[in-house]
């Protein structure tokens, strides 16, 4: 055993626990005029040594209830030696806007148009865990003279299993509960808790006017449904939909993680039993059986896992170098070299390309320019390396980059058009061969203006969407960037020649939203690195899981192929 002297505190960095916090609310303040309030909470956490408070992130909205039992759980962090400060804010929500509007003071009391203040709650993490049974109950304050009802808090430590089910149901012969119809049934699945309680922990769709639903597949973690322990019990609940909140209770059944993961069988097929009809009548069978229908486990594999198992990120930066800039000579210019200060080209790419090359074991990175005419002859190129040397157009790390950008704005002419096709190619054409997880392409491009080759580019988008590749654009300067934000493909997946693209790719911000208005500069990169980047994670592991690609470990040594990849093609 080592002794207090052997503890070396830079090398003890235990990992927190993780803690899942599920929320229900009692005897809500009834705020709508013809049905009940429509509550969700939100969950603000106070930073350490700071009063001021974030959000962390808020619950699903429940219609027409008072007594809400919220599905959506706040998983957070929890550190013993820190005092984690919490705040929930019960809203009830009248229309579908996310706005809610913040409610800094216990003495103010007011109305919003769209989301109505129902009160709140303060208490810390470990005031939550160390509870009897790791459960809080406390009366909802903020609205002078009115009671407010009550918050529950449950918290469970999370087990490490990180499997993923699905599973489909169907039901036949549920007992009809509507006068001029028969059923509109959905099923409530709960995880028992040690206590003898129930956590709520999945809720299906409601199948309207049928006593023999089939409900579509749907997914859960196995944590969620039984936190790793595949014998305890699952509670399932069947109920009818009603508009105004009421739902009849139909009849519940019993069963476990272990039981369902047998599959299709006799073994489940469930008996829906109403304890209350039971006891009523004598004949009572039961008010109908639910069927499992299918069920599969897969592991849910993380960024992380991936990048422990070798999977390298190959970042290369693509600059605009067009004339609409401006002369790099003048101020006004986007590309102006400020011996005092970082232009945004420089800082999007310094911001973005920090985190990256931590990913990326050789810190060789490709840097093309497009847009420029080149010396001796003038020709315009949209693929040029910022290092003047067409084979190898690697440059070593970050700061190799920037050299490049450098010196290609004292060596090339800005000119145009704008076009991004030839180096989404370009990097296509690298990514096209390595199909065995073991690199990930990252393309960054930084450009001030609107897209000449619109067609071609939605059409090598659409073509690198079936690629472990992903997409940056940085937007600089005052234009207008409509088409840009039709590339991102976040409302409606880009599409060519009546292709969709496979996968959403595509990451496009204005880095004027990232500026920080007192001109601190570590602060207005930190911010552009966080949202460019946010996406990075969820587009590698699409990309795997379409092509049931494992992580894989690392081999003993590594040399990046893409970055011969890109010496062959270039």
């Amino acid at each position: 055993m080592a002794s207090i002297g052997d503890f070396d505190p830079l090398q003890a960095t235990v990992p927190a626990t993780k803690i899942e916090i599920t929320v229900s609310c009692r005897n809500l303040l009834d705020v709508d005029t013809f049905s009940k309030s429509d509550p969700v909470v939100v969950l603000y956490i106070q930073g350490i040594g700071s009063k001021e408070w974030r959000e962390y992130g808020r619950t699903e909205v429940i219609e027409n209830t008072l007594n809400p039992d919220f599905v959506r759980k706040f998983v957070l962090d929890y550190f013993f030696e820190e005092k984690q400060n919490l705040r929930f804010d019960v809203y009830s929500v009248d229309s579908r806007s996310t706005n809610i509007s913040k409610h800094v003071s216990l003495k103010i009391q007011f109305v919003w148009a769209f989301n109505d203040f129902l009160g709140q709650i303060f208490v810390t993490l470990g005031e939550i865990i160390g509870s009897a049974g790791s459960r809080v109950e406390k009366l909802l304050t903020g609205l002078p003279g009115k009671k407010c009802g009550t918050l529950i808090l449950s918290a469970e430590e999370l087990s490490n299993c990180r499997d993923i089910a699905t599973m489909q149901l169907c039901a036949n012969k549920l007992d009809k509960k509507d006068f001029f119809g028969k059923s509109d049934p959905f099923l409530v699945f709960y995880r028992s808790n040690e206590d003898g309680t129930f956590t709520i922990c999945h809720k299906t769709e409601v199948v309207k006017n049928t006593l023999n639903p089939v409900w579509q597949p749907f997914t859960i973690p196995v944590r969620a449904l039984c936190n790793g322990d595949y014998d305890r019990t699952v509670k399932v609940d069947v109920y009818d939909w009603d508009r105004d909140g009421s739902h009849d209770f139909i009849g519940e059944f019993t069963t476990s993680y272990r039981e369902l993961s047998r599959g299709q069988s006799q073994f489940n097929v469930y008996e829906v039993l109403n304890p209350k009809k039971r006891g009523k009548k004598k004949k009572y069978v039961n008010s109908g059986t639910v069927t499992l229908l299918s069920f599969k486990v897969e592991s849910d594999f993380t960024f992380v896992d991936y990048i422990k198992g070798g999977t390298q990120l190959n970042f290369t930066v693509a600059i605009d170098f067009t004339a609409s800039n401006g002369n790099p000579s003048q101020p006004t210019s986007l590309h102006y070299m400020n011996p005092y200060q970082m232009n945004a080209y420089a800082m999007a790419l310094k911001a973005v390309g920090e985190i990256i090359q931590d990913y990326d074991s050789d810190k060789l990175f490709p840097a093309l320019g497009f847009g420029a005419k080149l010396p001796p002859d003038g020709k315009v190129s949209h693929e040029f390396p910022l290092n003047a040397d067409p084979d190898n157009p690697n440059c070593n790390g970050i700061d190799g980059v920037l050299e490049g950008y450098y010196q290609s704005l004292r060596r090339v002419q800005l000119y145009g058009p704008t076009n991004f096709a030839p180096v989404i190619n370009q990097v296509a054409r690298c990514a096209a061969p390595v199909t065995d997880g073991s690199q990930y392409f990252v393309l960054l491009i930084i450009t001030d203006g609107v897209i000449s080759d619109m067609v071609q580019t939605k059409e090598a988008i659409v073509n690198a969407s079936v690629l472990p590749m992903s997409i940056i654009i940085v937007g600089v300067g005052p234009a207008e960037f409509d088409a840009m934000e039709e590339l991102d493909g976040d409302e409606v997946r880009i599409s060519s020649r009546g292709r969709y693209a496979e996968r959403d790719i595509v990451q496009f911000v204005p880095f004027r939203d990232y500026v920080d208005r007192s001109g601190n500069q570590v602060l207005s990169m930190a911010r552009l690195a966080k949202d460019v980047l946010a996406e990075i994670p969820d587009q590698l592991l699409s990309y795997m899981k379409t092509r049931d690609l494992k992580p894989r470990p690392a081999p003993p040594s590594y040399t990046s192929a893409s970055q011969q990849s890109f010496h062959t093609r270039i």
